[in-house]
Formats: structure tokens, C-alpha cells, sequence
């Protein structure tokens, strides 16, 4: 329990510094940039999505990609995700074993929210400046078939876009996400942390990651056909048309 009101406090202090940090970030102007798109069915957040993919996107800035990662994961949506993980676990008393009862419950959900931190940290923030990387997703588009789009929204776990425009394997996002397993051993219990556990929340995250890439490419598609407004742009790219130049798709947005 104590973990968790550390955690809790953290927490706080984070979003204190959010708020600090949205405050000072300028509103952009009034646009089709995406703002339709920033929620998945109005719950799940999405600010780390490009929906336009014919839009000329600028790179993100190291401050811009810390922006993004506390948006996305102290976002109410992930923080209900993670405590709906830890009620899963709880139920069968899966990993992390801390056993049963609303102190172990407490000490689960510290452990998923901290586990979210610390590998989109690693991975969207510390690394991909490292390695000029872009953390954001890129949609493949209604362009190509679904099937084509289903194999591309899988590969990006693997492949990202750099800084300056080109695909490559993408290390900050597997080197971090193994650095936030890394960490979660000095909190799990015993029980939860060795080599054959090490390797299935290695696989378990690489798997979630891959399939979490699912609905951001398709749901610009799913809102045009169930929210669809009259004098919406249709430019065939099943999203709104492309922001001015000096917008950023993703980080324009943090206001």
C-alpha cells in the first residue's frame, strides 16, 4: 500500500507539472487537424496517432515528444485501463502475484501504472530523442486494403519513422520497453520476477503494443461512417484535410 501512495503522489505531481507544461504550450488556430480523432469512442486516447496520412508532418522536438507521452499515459482513459488490467489480474491472482485482497489490488494497479510509465518513458521520450525517432503513429490510409493496412498497423511495434522522415527498425521502442521490464523487477514480488516471467512480459508487451496499433489506423474510417457531418472534407484520405504547415499532427493538439 505504501507503493501505492507514493505512487499516488507521483502521480499528482505529474499532473500539476502537465497542467504547467499545456499552459505555456500556444492553442493552435482553429483547424481540421484531428481533433475528431484524439479519442477512440470517445474513451480511449489517441493523441499519438497522425491520422492524415498525406499530411507533411514536422518532427516532433524532445520537449514536444515529453508532452505527449504524459498526455497519453496520465490520460483518465489509460489510467481506467490500467486499473481494469489490475482487477484481471486480480480476479486470478495473475502477474504480478502479490496475492489477494484490496492491498494487493492497490499494489497491482501501482505496478501497471508504473509499468506504462516507465516503457512509454524509456521508449517515447529518453530513447527516441536518443535515437531521433518519432514516437507518434502513422497511418497507412483507406488507400491501400484492409489486409495491407492490418500487416502495417502490426509491423510499426517493430519499424518506426526517424526524425527525419525514413522507416528503420525501431530501437527506441524495443530497447525501452526491455528497460521498463528491466525496472519492474525491483517492484514485483519474488514470485513474478525470473527468466521465463522476464520473457512472457516481454512478449505479452510486444504482442499489446502491436495490436494496440489496430484501432488508431482504422478508426478515422469507423468515425467518418458513424459520425459523419455534412460539409466535412472529403480529400479520399478518410481523414480531415492536412493541417497548415506549421501545425504538428499530434503535438499541436497539447493545449
Amino acid at each position: 500500500m505504501r507503493f501505492l501512495l507514493d505512487w499516488l503522489r507521483l502521480s499528482g505531481l505529474a499532473a500539476v507539472f502537465i497542467a504547467i507544461v499545456s499552459a505555456q504550450t500556444p492553442a493552435a488556430a482553429p483547424s481540421d487537424s484531428g481533433d475528431d480523432y484524439q479519442r477512440i469512442f470517445g474513451v480511449l486516447p489517441n493523441y499519438l496517432t497522425v491520422s492524415d496520412p498525406q499530411a507533411g508532418v514536422e518532427p516532433l522536438t524532445s520537449r514536444e515528444k515529453f508532452v505527449l507521452f504524459a498526455r497519453q499515459t496520465y490520460d483518465p482513459g489509460t489510467i481506467a485501463g490500467a486499473a481494469l488490467g489490475a482487477g484481471i489480474s486480480q480476479a486470478h491472482n495473475g502477474d504480478p502475484k502479490y496475492g489477494d485482497g484490496s492491498g494487493p489490488y492497490g499494489e497491482r494497479f501501482g505496478a501497471a501504472m508504473a509499468d506504462l510509465t516507465s516503457q512509454n518513458f524509456f521508449g517515447g521520450v529518453l530513447l527516441a530523442a536518443a535515437f531521433h525517432e518519432d514516437p507518434r503513429y502513422f497511418r497507412r490510409g483507406p488507400q491501400y486494403g484492409f489486409w495491407n493496412r492490418f500487416g502495417y498497423s502490426l509491423s510499426r511495434v517493430l519499424i518506426t519513422r526517424t526524425d527525419g522522415g525514413t522507416d528503420r527498425f525501431s530501437y527506441s521502442a524495443t530497447l525501452g520497453m526491455a528497460m521498463g521490464i528491466g525496472l519492474s523487477n525491483v517492484y514485483y514480488p519474488a514470485s513474478s520476477v525470473n527468466g521465463t516471467e522476464i520473457a512472457s512480459r516481454f512478449g505479452t508487451s510486444l504482442i499489446s503494443s502491436a495490436l494496440s496499433n489496430i484501432l488508431p489506423e482504422f478508426w478515422p474510417d469507423i468515425h467518418q461512417k458513424l459520425f459523419h457531418r455534412k460539409g466535412k472534407p472529403k480529400d479520399g484520405s478518410g481523414a480531415p484535410k492536412a493541417p497548415a504547415p506549421a501545425i504538428k499532427q499530434g503535438a499541436a493538439e497539447l493545449r
